[in-house]
């Protein structure tokens, strides 16, 4: 058992064990342990009780033994029950596309590789009892909220499936759709059940962050005793775990939605009914195009699950980090992660629900929003330049075949960072960044080969030469992305060391700086996203893809759809990177728990700090997808509008007041949005603050560590107010573009204007995005900075920790952390969730 003890290592007078909240075991009963087992839990048996502070024996209880043997049973129906599916997808794939079925095949290999990685993480020690036990009470907590927090959403995803079942079973279905034999009743059956395969996808893809976050930290925290290249591939391999996860079961879904969908129409892999003439392969054509509009629901699931996980996570993390950090870095003057501090568990916990499950979900979304527009933008160029069925296809699936070879580019680039302790110290940002680009190496390359299998066409036969030029352009913007953002927020660069610098004189001045380094780096993103948008679509434009009626160039926006899938073709290893820094800083807090020695501190701050830099990474590269994504998905939109009009819908006229007022309202939806975020952190981190106030004032003792503080209280108020604060911009975020779309459709038909609600729905969603990007790239490049210049100058700089200096930098801190970690996050998953809910609401906004 932890004794309680001084600083200088001295058992306290009070004893007793500092953590709540009961051990759990790695066998507690959750979805992944069928699949992932710990080879430590087997033998695992002691069990820590939260009401006595005492250590019991867990086998002695029969009924424990009882509800563990149930949970195996159901883990082994599961097992069974997803292998007898996995099967059934691979036999429809089959019989439709051996592409799909070679894309099943490779999620399959993915996801059998992350179990190996997942082994070879649980394989490693996890530390002293201490650093165990710290990890189990951050493990309750996050289970905890994860459960509650699921549970709410589930609720709210069945009212929205059901408003989606409604929504197309009353609508008129497009005229391609009624041709090849579908009802508004089964297109509302498959659009729902791809809207909850999304929503479970997304839920599963957020678990999968937190399961290893909170299972790598205390192993990282160990192996931060015997050097720093092994606990920073432990690390790093425990992220890799996660992201090959959430983009295997992103594809997964995709293909397999595709596979039955394609089996439902009737669609053969010959592209056939049956052996007669040209009038089925005609219909397979068609069946082909309707297929990717079936998927949006998948889209907008996976997006309204993301969009309450992320701002449900946000607030627990930053409240309590907030919380934390006020009452004791800055008036208690304790260190970072102190036992003493009351808050301290809740921002463990934080890390994991926040950081880990959300952005899981976060990436699963945009992921999943990138391939379904850009199968809508392929189908769009098929319909138009009339290709055969073959040809088709490719066009098509060529998104998932990309992210499929995601997989396996991410995967080489994990594996190449070496576990062997190196002679001389090399940076650890330069060692993870060495191995995105041997994952960027080859991913050009297979993304070349992908181009010439899937876009080769006769209808131009060097097309596929031009998409791939578009792909080379979207990978050169994500590298841009990765250094604008490493350069913003890394302490090795200017713009952190001059709010460090502004915090030698003052709060005041560091919250200035801070917040004129946010706007200036807001600039070279735009651009670089800019020249990346022309510059694709005028390759897609010169590919020679013609229209069949008109000659006019048609692929130019399907040139922005691959550009797109260039900049995330290496999504996996990103995310990969992005997992890596909240399993740090959980490993550091665990080391500032166990009382461990300073050198082993000095370890996880160093991967700390890295930690921040590859999480401001990863958000300006979401940040940079989703504006690439949202103009596909906008795309999409007119599209969809013009195959169930059967007019031309492709300009918007902002010069219409109704038009303009609609943009201006999009604009103000995604200010009142992180209004509202940020605002219930406030509103958190008060409850927090005066909580942990009224410990110390009541229990003198917890200073001297004769007292142990209550930290269940504060993890019970954050908890509850990150729930209350979620519903609220989630709904708005969700109804905003509905009630504008319907208002301005009754307008237009009382006036006798065609079509206005479209077109209101259109500039709402522009102006949404334009402004959305600018907005998270100043909140989430502002907090990265704010927080690299607080760890500068703990390294020493201004007088280090505990100076007048830290304070001012913690000031800055404070501010900027619902910046990037409640409201900057959560408008990346706002942007594109308005796409995907006016693609699947469409017919409401139409005359």
């Amino acid at each position: 058992m932890m004794m309680m003890r001084s600083r200088s290592g001295e058992e306290g007078g009070g004893g007793g064990n500092y953590f709540p909240g009961g051990a759990v075991s790695l066998n507690e009963t959750n979805f992944m342990n069928s699949n992932f087992d710990d080879p430590e839990s087997a033998s695992k048996t002691k069990k820590f009780n939260s009401r006595t502070g005492k250590a019991s024996s867990g086998n002695a209880n029969g009924k424990d033994k009882s509800s563990l043997k149930h949970s195996m049973m159901m883990n082994k129906s599961l097992k069974y029950v997803g292998v007898f599916l996995l099967l059934c997808v691979l036999t429809i794939a089959s019989r439709t596309s051996k592409t799909i079925t070679l894309v099943v095949l490779a999620s399959v290999g993915t996801l059998a590789f992350a179990k190996y990685l997942s082994a070879w993480v649980l394989e490693k020690d996890e530390g002293t009892m201490e650093m165990i036990e710290v990890a189990d009470a951050i493990r309750a907590g996050a289970s905890g909220f994860f459960s509650t927090q699921y549970g709410l959403i589930s609720k709210l995803a069945v009212v929205c499936a059901a408003f989606v079942f409604f929504l197309y079973e009353f609508r008129q279905v497009t005229p391609e759709q009624e041709k090849s034999g579908l009802t508004s009743h089964s297109v509302a059956i498959l659009t729902t059940v791809a809207f909850l395969l999304g929503a479970f996808c997304s839920g599963m893809s957020g678990y999968a962050g937190m399961w290893v976050s909170v299972r790598a930290n205390s192993r990282v925290a160990a192996a931060s005793r015997r050097g720093s290249r092994e606990p920073l591939v432990i690390a790093l391999r425990a992220g890799g775990f996660a992201a090959l996860l959430v983009v295997a079961t992103t594809v997964l879904g995709v293909a397999s939605l595709f596979a039955v969908y394609s089996w439902w129409y009737g669609l053969t892999s010959a592209g056939m009914k049956s052996a007669g003439g040209g009038d089925s392969a005609s219909e397979s054509i068609e069946n082909v195009i309707e297929i990717p509009l079936m998927l949006v629901g998948y889209g907008f699931g996976a997006s309204f699950v993301a969009l309450f996980a992320q701002l449900g996570g946000g607030i627990y993390t930053k409240a309590a980090d907030v919380g934390a950090d006020l009452c004791g870095k800055v008036e208690m003057n304790i260190p970072e992660d102190d036992p003493r501090n009351p808050a301290v568990i809740a921002d463990l916990v934080g890390d994991n629900v926040g950081d880990c499950a959300a952005r899981g979900a976060d990436l699963f979304e945009s992921i999943a929003a990138e391939i379904i527009s850009a199968m809508i933008l392929g189908a769009t160029v098929v319909r138009r330049s009339d290709m055969s069925v073959v040809e088709a296809k490719g066009f098509v699936l060529f998104p998932l075949v990309v992210h499929a070879m995601d997989c396996f580019a991410s995967a080489i680039g994990i594996l190449s960072v070496s576990e062997i302790e190196p002679r001389y110290k090399q940076e650890p940002y330069s060692v993870l960044k060495r191995g995105y680009n041997v994952a960027l190496a080859i991913a050009v390359v297979c993304f070349g080969i992908a181009c010439r299998c899937m876009l080769y066409t006769e209808k131009a036969e060097d097309a596929w030469k031009y998409f791939y030029a578009c792909g080379i352009v979207g990978i050169l913007c994500g590298y841009c992305f990765v250094f604008i953002a490493q350069f913003y927020t890394d302490y090795a660069f200017p713009p952190v060391r001059k709010i460090a610098e502004a915090s030698t004189t003052g709060s005041g001045t560091n919250v200035i700086a801070g917040v004129g380094v946010g706007l200036e780096a807001t600039a070279a993103p735009v651009i670089v996203v800019s020249i990346a948008v022309v510059a694709a679509y005028h390759l897609g434009q010169n590919a020679g893809l013609v229209d069949e009626n008109s000659d006019e160039p048609i692929g130019g926006l399907f040139g922005t759809a691959v550009a797109t899938m260039g900049m995330l073709s290496t999504a996996a290893y990103v995310l990969t990177m992005d997992v890596f820094g909240p399993i740090a800083d959980n490993a550091g807090g665990i080391v500032e728990m166990s009382n461990q020695p300073d050198s082993v501190r000095d370890v996880c701050d160093e991967l700390d700090a890295v930690g921040n830099t590859t999480k401001a990474t990863t958000k300006g590269y979401a940040i940079g997808s989703a504006a690439l994504a949202s103009f596909l998905l906008f795309s999409a939109f007119m599209d969809e509008v013009s195959a169930f009009t059967g007019q031309a819908f492709s300009t918007v006229d902002i010069c219409i007041p109704e038009v303009f007022i609609s943009g201006l309202l999009g604009s103000m939806l995604v200010y009142l949005f992180s209004s509202f975020a940020i605002a219930a952190v406030g509103k958190s981190a008060q409850d927090v603050v005066k909580e942990v106030r009224r410990q110390f004032a009541e229990n003198p003792g917890i200073m001297t560590y004769d007292t142990k503080p209550d930290y269940e209280r504060c993890v019970s108020i954050v908890a509850k107010s990150a729930l209350r604060g979620m519903v609220k911009p989630g709904v708005v975020a969700v109804s905003g573009p509905l009630i504008t779309g319907i208002i301005f459709r009754r307008i237009g038909i009382a006036s006798g204007r065609e079509l206005l609600g479209a077109k209101c729905v259109a500039s709402f969603l522009m102006f949404a995005t334009a402004s959305g990007i600018l907005m998270a790239l100043f909140l989430n490049t502002a907090g990265g900075a704010w927080d690299n210049a607080k760890k500068y100058v703990e390294t020493g700089f201004g007088g280090g920790k505990g100076s007048e200096t830290h304070k001012a930098a913690v000031t800055g801190d404070t501010v900027g952390d619902p910046f990037k970690d409640t409201a900057g996050p959560s408008i990346h998953v706002l942007i594109k969730m308005l796409a995907t809910i006016t693609l699947v609401a469409a017919p409401m906004f139409l005359d």
